[in-house]
């Protein structure tokens, strides 16, 4: 194996399973398919909430994810260029089943109050990740959808707004619920840990 191919390698672990995916091997689907599963059901489970939906929008984001390998050109790491195509197939199947329209909007200048909440760190921080993904995936749908996509994936509002169809105020107003909501949550069990002592 030449120098250039192990960097790139060490670089992507993907890459070349990714290359012998594109001439239709079999076996190197399959392991692709293993490897990236464990990674991309928790990103499904996280936006769909429960284990069912998201193991259909798995197999759906597989689906397109083999009939667009030949887009990925190589730029950046493989497994941002699949995470991007599980969350777009989450938010199709949002969209299609309307679970947003269930999410209150509120626009205007209350939303503007309470987008300024945020999380206590060192509340958060006394919770591990597996009970933090917990809560996560039992928000109510629209507080998870919006707080997914902006606190998890890095999205700005105007581009969230975008994707669902909603106004900027009607994120920013799910955002800072979600929070709060989240916020009750990890005090509730926090208190309880320190009560247990």
């Amino acid at each position: 194996m030449s120098d250039e191919k192990k960097t790139r390698e060490l670089q992507d672990p993907y890459s070349g399973l990714v290359a012998k995916c594109r001439k239709l091997d079999r076996r190197a689907q399959r392991e692709l398919y293993e490897k990236l599963s464990m990674r991309m059901f928790p990103v499904c489970l996280r936006y769909m909430g429960e284990r069912e939906l998201a193991k259909d929008v798995l197999h759906d984001g597989f689906i397109t994810l083999f009939s667009k390998l030949s887009d990925y050109r190589g730029e950046g790491m493989f497994e941002g260029w699949a995470r991007r195509i599980f969350v777009t197939a989450c938010l199709m199947q949002i969209r299609k089943t309307d679970i947003l329209k269930q999410a209150v909007q509120i626009d205007g200048e209350s939303s503007k109050a309470e987008a300024t909440l945020e999380l206590d760190p060192e509340e958060t921080a006394q919770l591990d990740a597996d009970k933090l993904m917990e809560l996560i995936v039992s928000m109510p749908d629209g507080f998870r959808t919006v707080f997914n996509l902006y606190a998890i994936e890095g999205f700005s509002h105007k581009e969230i707004s975008k994707m669902l169809n909603l106004s900027e105020g009607g994120c920013r107003s799910q955002l800072s619920r979600a929070r709060a909501w989240l916020q009750e949550r990890i005090n509730k069990l926090n208190s309880s840990k320190e009560k247990a002592k």
